[in-house]
């Protein structure tokens, strides 16, 4: 497979959501619970905050998106966490282990640190033992637990806390 990593468009609004809904309604590797529409999630890539990063995972023989990653600001309220973002790593069932997530890591690694980002936090489910290995092979450290962080269909999920220095 030949693949580019780029920046989101508003018009990947249909591939995203064919990659994140199946993950969600397999609900073993998010902590998403409710499907998205193409219109809801157009709205979230113009709503996009402009200092964050929003890459897309293209297979170039199709064009199609075969995962994406994004980081957004760690919080709003304060300035005092400007330089720390939220990152989310999601590929396609079919093309994992094929080298999309470093791909796309590689990029927004990039691009965070020339929007001012030295450090990316995420949250992973506890269960979710191939992600957690994702993010460790990328540099991340395991920070804590947060227990009970998620309910979904009424059981717990404990989330493990990672981050990495830029």
């Amino acid at each position: 497979m030949n693949l580019i990593v780029r920046k989101v468009k508003r018009e990947d609004a249909l591939g995203i959501i064919n990659v994140l809904n199946p993950i969600i309604t397999d609900g073993r590797f998010s902590i998403l619970d409710t499907i998205f529409s193409e219109e809801e999630e157009e709205q979230f890539i113009e709503n996009f905050p402009e200092r964050g990063v929003f890459n897309v995972a293209l297979n170039t023989e199709d064009s199609r998106i075969v995962g994406f990653q994004n980081v957004e600001p760690f919080a709003s309220y304060t300035r005092a966490f400007d330089h720390v973002g939220i990152i989310g790593t999601f590929v396609d069932g079919q093309y994992r282990r094929q080298g999309i997530a470093s791909s796309l890591f590689d990029a927004t690694f990039t691009m965070a640190k020339s929007l001012g980002y030295e450090k990316l936090f995420a949250y992973v489910r506890d269960d979710n033992e191939t992600a957690l290995k994702t993010y460790l092979k990328q540099g991340f450290e395991i920070v804590g637990k947060a227990k009970k962080h998620a309910k979904i269909n009424g059981k717990y999920i404990d989330e493990v806390l990672i981050e990495k220095f830029l």
